[in-house]
This record gives structure tokens, C-alpha cells and sequence, in this order.
């Protein structure tokens, strides 16, 4: 039995172990200097469907079916300044954009409901900006394939003012941009701002003024460099997300682009850049095959992107192509309504199977109660009542076992260091009182997952960032600050280990003694939410256990 019980918790000390560790190699920092990619050899440029590029610019593949020259060095990619010009500011209920004049892309958007810390509570989230070595902003224009390119560096756009608002009573808010080359065309960006919503649709519309035939595709990137992480502990994805036809939610990290350019054609689908709580997306809404991509392009900067697919456009005609940007919180209901799979941005990782129905009954308890830190409790309440029976059993298997602990003693005394004699009477003994030496172990294996797919949720939950419980915890995902919740951890697994029988041999009973002081150091480290969780289990198994020993040892 106490073999068992060692193994079995030095097994989730293991997983808690292998959980923060497998967390800093899929979270953890990203040099911000990369190795360049290998540059592809004349021969394999040679081979490879390479369509004609623009001189300069955009680092992107060129719509399909047209060849040409190979595609310039990925070093040649936006090595100008990538703001220049008069702003333009935008602001809705839930958001300040700021619009680079010249070129017509979103370079700052502030989330006006997510403040940077508790600290600065008037201090917005800027989920994009325009600030190196922090760099994160949009690029779009359309790429020619015959006639004049609107491209970010080549087209120069202007606007009739330079501050719009939605104002009250609107429901939308339209920003139209206009630039007009010299042969004729004429391209009209228009972002589409709506309230309370963190999309903003935008339409590229093209006028073709000219005696030729002008065909093109539009693009729509994101262009960033690495942060900095600013928790040694706790760490989220930051990089690239595709969601394709081939594979409907892909991670493709800083160091993969680094090594090796992405490419994939895809009906549907989006490409977003992701960090902690926060995703921006671009989403193409025109039918046809989209060409996503994303790639190391200098120094410490890498671009994520989408080319939806092009159109012809005749003398004297027009035509328009639509894509949205979502850029915002990573809340599930709104990321569902924008874009199918826009919600697997919310990475449970392995465990969504069982963290998904979590956060649905959490949230249901949070509607009722108003208070995320009471739908904790509710929610392990509810974990407790499903586990009852089992848990039940388990500890009617725990208690005949300490009740026969001055049995099982005795023996240790009669058989001395004959470890194959004293093993073949416990198992005698536990036969003949048709007691299970594995029941008490149980309960633990149960919440392993259950506790893992919790801990995910609760670092992911966007809605559970700076939210309060009471008194002195005022942000259930970070660490308790005066390490209370911790502590009562400690004090209840020791409590738990007194109802529990002692191992018989003295070594490992030290060993278990030291259990609680362990994962009270591994808990110091974890969300409040997360430890508040155990706690109340904890809490709600000594009731039970002690509730079913007291029943074992009155029935004689």
C-alpha cells in the first residue's frame, strides 16, 4: 500500500513537474535574433512555380498562374520604416485605432476594456503597435499581377480627416481611404468599424480608368517582432496561427519561420498572430483559394498573411475585394461568430476534451453569481458530486486500511526484514478483510486531468484576467501576493494525510510527510483560481473522508 501511495504521489508531483516544464518549451522566450533562413539555390528557384514580384516591398507569392522571375531575397522584405506620415485616430466604444495616412494600414489598436494592469487602470492593452523591439502591426494592398500595384510602400493614400467616432446612436463607422496612380487606377481602402465588436471589416475596392486589363489579388499580414516575455512562470503561445483546409488549427512558431518559410492554399480559413489573451486575425470573405504564408523577413521581424484570390478587372470597370481584421480579446462566443475555428484559438492544448465543458459550467455558475472566484467553487463542488461515488469508495477503502494499521504493524514485527514473508501476509490480511490497498489511490488519479485541463483554462480564460474574488485576491490568474491560498493547501493535504493510514515503513513515511511542504512550493507558483480550486477540494475531501472513517471505525 504505501509503495503504492509514494509512487502515486511522486507520479503527480511528476506531472506538475512535466506540466511547467512542457510549458516554458512550447511558451517560453524566443531569441529575438534568429539564425536568417538558408537562402534557396539557383537550381530551386528554378524549379519552383515563381511568378513575377514587385522590385520591392512585400515579401509574399504572387497570384497563381503567372510566371516569372524568382522572388527576391527575404531580406528585401519592408526594410523602410514601416510608419510614416499623418495619423489618422479612430475610435468606437471598444477601441483606438490609429491609421498610417501614407499607407493606409492599422498600426496602433488600443482594447479599451483591458487595462495593462491593475496598476495602470487607465492604461489600454495596445494589442498592435508600432514600436521596435515590440513591433506588431497590419499590412495590406493589392498586388498586380498586369498594371499598377496598390501595395503599403508604393501606394500613398489620403483620407477627407484625420479623427473619426462613432458617434451615439451608430452602429457602424466607415474610415474610406483613397490613392490614384498616374495611368488611371484608382483604389479606394475603406475599414468598416462597428460597436461593440472587435472586427473591423475592410474593402479594397479598384477602379480601372485605363485602356488595359488589370488583374491582381490583395494581401492582408501582419508584420512583428518577438516580445520579451514578462512572467518567468507563466508563459502563453506568442506567434503564428493558420487555419487551413489541410489542417484546421496550425502553431507555426518564430523559430519554424525562421528555418523554413509556411505555404499553404486553402478555401477559408485565417491567419492570426496569438499572445496571451489576445489574437488579431485576418479573415478572407470571398469565395475562391487563399494563399497563406508566413516567413522570417529581417533581423527579428517575421510576417503572417493571407492573398485571397484575385480578379480581372476590364477598362472602365470595377471590382472589390472584402477581408476582416479581427483584433481583441480571445473570447470564445465572439472569436465563434467572426470566423469558423477562430475559437481554437483559445489553446486548452490536449486536455480541451475536458477543459471546453469546464469553462462552459464555470461560466454558467459565473452567470448566477456574478463573481468568477465563487464559479471556482461551485465549479469543484460540482467536480465533487460527479467524483462522489467513486471518491466514496475509495475512502471506505482508505479507512478499513487504517483501521487495520496496528494489524498490518504487528506484522512488521513478526517478519522482521523478510520482505517476501511480510508482503505475503499483508496480502493475506487485505484478502481476508477484502480491503483494496489500491482504492485509496483513486481520488488522486481522478483529478489529475481534471486538474491539468484546469489549470489550462485558467491561464487561457480571457475572461478571468484581472477578475476579483475577495479580500486580497484581485486577479484569479496570477499568483496568490501573499501566498494564503498556498498555505491553507498545505495544511489541508496534511490534514488529508492524517486521515489517511501511515505507511509502515518509516523512510517512505518521511518521504509522504514531506508531500505537503512540496506542493505547497509548487503551488506558490500557480493562478489563485487554480489553488482556490484545490483548496476547496481538498476541504471537501476531509469532510467526506472523515465523515466515512468515523462510520468504518463505529461499525467495529
Amino acid at each position: 500500500m504505501e509503495n503504492y501511495r509514494l509512487l502515486l504521489f511522486s507520479a503527480l508531483i511528476l506531472v506538475l513537474f512535466l506540466m511547467w516544464d512542457a510549458w516554458q518549451t512550447d511558451y517560453g522566450p524566443i531569441p529575438l535574433m534568429p539564425p536568417p533562413p538558408p537562402q534557396p539555390s539557383a537550381s530551386s528557384e528554378d524549379s519552383s512555380p515563381a511568378p513575377a514580384l514587385p522590385e520591392k516591398g512585400l515579401d509574399t507569392p504572387p497570384p497563381e498562374g503567372v510566371s516569372g522571375t524568382a522572388p527576391p531575397a527575404m531580406a528585401d522584405m519592408d526594410t523602410g520604416p514601416v510608419l510614416a506620415g499623418q495619423a489618422i485616430e479612430v475610435k468606437t466604444d471598444l477601441l483606438t485605432v490609429k491609421i498610417e495616412m501614407t499607407s493606409g494600414d492599422l498600426y496602433e489598436v488600443q482594447l479599451l476594456d483591458y487595462p495593462v494592469s491593475l496598476k495602470k487602470p487607465n492604461e489600454p492593452v495596445s494589442l498592435l503597435h508600432q514600436a521596435d523591439p515590440d513591433l506588431f502591426v497590419t499590412q495590406s494592398g493589392l498586388r498586380a499581377i498586369s498594371g499598377p500595384s496598390a501595395t503599403h510602400e508604393t501606394a500613398q493614400f489620403s483620407a477627407s480627416k484625420s479623427h473619426y467616432q462613432l458617434a451615439p446612436g451608430e452602429d457602424s463607422l466607415v474610415v474610406p481611404l483613397t490613392w490614384e496612380d498616374e495611368s488611371g487606377i484608382k483604389v479606394t481602402k475603406t475599414y468598416i468599424f462597428h460597436r461593440d465588436s472587435y472586427e473591423v471589416d475592410l474593402n479594397l475596392k479598384i477602379e480601372n480608368g485605363t485602356d488595359q486589363v488589370w488583374t491582381g489579388r490583395p494581401y492582408a499580414q501582419f508584420i512583428r517582432t518577438p516580445p520579451k516575455s514578462d512572467s518567468f512562470f507563466v508563459r502563453s503561445y506568442i506567434g503564428a496561427v493558420f487555419s487551413t483546409e489541410e489542417n484546421e488549427y496550425q502553431k507555426v512558431d518564430f523559430g519554424d519561420l525562421a528555418s523554413e518559410p509556411f505555404e499553404r492554399h486553402s478555401s477559408g480559413g485565417w491567419a492570426a498572430m496569438l499572445q496571451h489573451y489576445f489574437v488579431a486575425a485576418w479573415i478572407p470573405r470571398e469565395e475562391g483559394s487563399n494563399y497563406y504564408y508566413g516567413r522570417h523577413v529581417q533581423g527579428s521581424r517575421y510576417i503572417a498573411g493571407v492573398m485571397p484570390s484575385q480578379q480581372t478587372v476590364a477598362p472602365g470597370e470595377s471590382g472589390e475585394f472584402k477581408l476582416s481584421l479581427f483584433a481583441g480579446p480571445k473570447i470564445q462566443d465572439r472569436l465563434a461568430a467572426t470566423a469558423p475555428k477562430l475559437n481554437l484559438t483559445v489553446d486548452y492544448g490536449k486536455l480541451t476534451i475536458l477543459a471546453e465543458p469546464l469553462f462552459w459550467l464555470m461560466s454558467w455558475f459565473h452567470s448566477l453569481v456574478g463573481n468568477w472566484g465563487w464559479a471556482i467553487v461551485l465549479l469543484t463542488v460540482m467536480v465533487k458530486l460527479i467524483f462522489f461515488k467513486l471518491s466514496q469508495t475509495s475512502y471506505r477503502s482508505m479507512a478499513r486500511m487504517r483501521k487495520l494499521q496496528p494489524r498490518l504493524l504487528a506484522l512488521k514485527e513478526q517478519h522482521g526484514d523478510d520482505r517476501h514473508k511480510m508482503g505475503q501476509a499483508m496480502m493475506e490480511l487485505y484478502r481476508k478483510e477484502k480491503v483494496n490497498p489500491m482504492g485509496g489511490c483513486l481520488p488522486i488519479l481522478v483529478q489529475i486531468p481534471v486538474f491539468i485541463a484546469l489549470y489550462w483554462m485558467l491561464i487561457e480564460s480571457v475572461e478571468l484576467r484581472h477578475a476579483p474574488f475577495a479580500f486580497w485576491i484581485q486577479d484569479l490568474t496570477a499568483k496568490d501576493p501573499y501566498y494564503v491560498l498556498p498555505l491553507l493547501m498545505g495544511v489541508s493535504m496534511f490534514v488529508q494525510q492524517k486521515l489517511s493510514p501511515a505507511p509502515t515503513d518509516p523512510i517512505q513515511a518521511k518521504v509522504i510527510a514531506l508531500m505537503p511542504v512540496m506542493f505547497t512550493i509548487f503551488f506558490v507558483l500557480f493562478p489563485a483560481g487554480l489553488v482556490l480550486y484545490w483548496v476547496v477540494n481538498n476541504i471537501l475531501s476531509i469532510a467526506q473522508q472523515w465523515y466515512i472513517t468515523r462510520q468504518i471505525e463505529k461499525e467495529g
